[in-house]
């Protein structure tokens, strides 16, 4: 059975994260050369296979007995709370190379390896083992992470630069670093109570 709150939770802490990050830009720069469905439908899939992934290690973190686990997720937590702080938001200067054919396979196989590649271990798939490993509840982490990221994915291919615009991204930045503390401390104060 599906949690809402724990969607609705990781929807918003991942939704937040994942804005800044350099895959969202990325995003805009293919949808601004290609079609979009093309687009979306390669990086989405993309997303879903780190997403499985990251449930599943967070899955494996749940054997670990209660305090152990409170305490290593709080660390995390606090880990990612300080690379968002400490980050440039999107200043990679990571180029993205666009496919020369504008067939679907050739589009969607872009926007599929260029997100497989630059997500492998991003601070969204640790935060999504994390909260895999926090909530027990691969389900429901696996489907608000999943959706949080199509939603950052459909926002930076549809309509990033409007976005940009009216909200700044050392904003959201600043938001989600401020939950991901909040729930770092939440955890640690849980592993020695």
């Amino acid at each position: 059975m599906i949690s809402i709150s724990v969607t609705a939770l990781v929807f918003g802490v991942v939704f937040l994260a994942e804005l800044p990050d350099k895959t969202a830009l990325a995003g805009l720069v293919l949808g601004t050369r290609y079609r979009a469905s093309y687009v979306f439908a390669g990086v989405a899939a993309a997303f879903a296979v780190h997403v499985v992934l990251a449930v599943a290690a967070g899955s494996v973190l749940t054997l670990l007995p209660q305090q152990l686990l409170h305490a290593l997720t709080g660390v995390l937590f606090l880990g990612g709370a300080a690379m968002l702080l400490l980050s440039k938001g999107g200043d990679d200067g990571d180029e993205v190379k666009a496919p020369k054919d504008q067939s679907f396979w050739r589009v969607s196989g872009a926007g599929f390896m260029l997100i497989l590649v630059a997500e492998f271990g991003d601070l969204t798939q640790i935060m999504t083992a994390n909260l895999a490993a926090r909530y027990d509840d691969p389900l429901s982490v696996g489907l608000g992470a999943v959706l949080a990221l199509w939603a950052v994915a459909g926002i930076g291919i549809v309509g990033g630069k409007a976005l940009m615009k009216r909200v700044p991204l050392s904003l959201i930045t600043k938001i989600a670093a401020i939950l991901m503390l909040a729930l770092g401390v939440w955890s640690l104060v849980e592993s020695v109570a």
